[in-house]
């Protein structure tokens, strides 16, 4: 199953409302021309810290600029931006494991408990494509694990017949609970995920790079490719490379001291 990423969220910067703080405070803001919205409010967040605009102001462009206050460890700055994204193609497996990431994070995922899953799909683990004898088993499972969910639930489909309209809720609730509960990890979902700039490069750091987990790797990927299209001066230090296997995995490169 393909991963899809859906960037559907990003940051707005009001200028002109910046500039006029800028100008009361009696000074002006040299802008570097080329940069993106997202990054130009991280610079603005920085340099209200320290007021410094005008006279004050470094020569360093703006991507100078965020690369020193990341080499600082003056990251706060970062959390003023944010995105969102609407991931699908992912397992149940891979939303455990991101949804541990709380802070800088929002998450809405696909609700088994209301969500019908009886045409439920499973996203099957590459590393089972080198081994028939695995991968059979696997399709074994969850195949039985789907025929399994049918069975309950058709099973349980009475006792909305005996329910008032006011129970009728509940008792929906109730029965795909019971129903789900036989669902495995690698039952597809659909998670939309917000996250400020510097959870996102924290997610990337330590999820983005571990070899033995190829959809955590696959979908840290997915999510830097338009991030750093979005905000290269906030991600260009991160790199997607490929294992001998072509699956990618996410490289943290550093700037080089001068």
């Amino acid at each position: 199953m393909t991963v899809h990423t859906y960037l559907v969220t990003r940051p707005g910067f009001d200028v002109d409302a910046f500039l006029a703080f800028v100008a009361d405070e009696q000074t002006i803001w040299h802008r570097s021309p080329d940069a993106r919205a997202a990054e130009e409010i991280v610079e603005a967040a920085g340099r209200v810290c320290y007021l410094s605009f005008g006279k004050h102001q470094s020569p360093r462009t703006n991507i100078e600029y965020i690369a020193h206050l990341v080499e600082m460890g003056h990251e706060s700055v970062l959390e003023h931006v944010s995105w969102g994204f609407v991931l699908t193609g992912v397992s149940r497996a891979f939303t455990h494991q991101l949804v541990r990431h709380r802070a800088g994070f929002a998450f809405s995922q696909l609700s088994q408990q209301y969500h019908d899953e009886r045409d439920a799909t499973f996203v099957e683990p590459m590393d089972l494509a080198a081994f028939p004898a695995a991968r059979s088993a696997w399709q074994t499972a969850v195949t039985a694990a789907r025929t399994a969910y049918r069975e309950i639930l058709g099973s349980l489909e009475g006792l909305q017949a005996r329910s008032t309209p006011e129970q009728k809720r509940e008792i929906n609730r109730a029965i795909r609970s019971a129903a789900r509960s036989v669902l495995p990890n690698a039952t597809e979902t659909k998670i939309f995920v917000t996250a400020n700039a510097r959870a996102f490069r924290h997610f990337f750091r330590v999820r983005g790079g571990l070899v033995g987990d190829e959809e955590m790797r696959r979908v840290s990927a997915a999510l830097l490719t338009p991030l750093k299209v979005e905000a290269p001066a906030l991600f260009g230090d991160y790199a997607i490379e490929a294992l001998a296997d072509g699956s990618p995995i996410v490289v943290h490169r550093p700037p080089q001291p001068r």
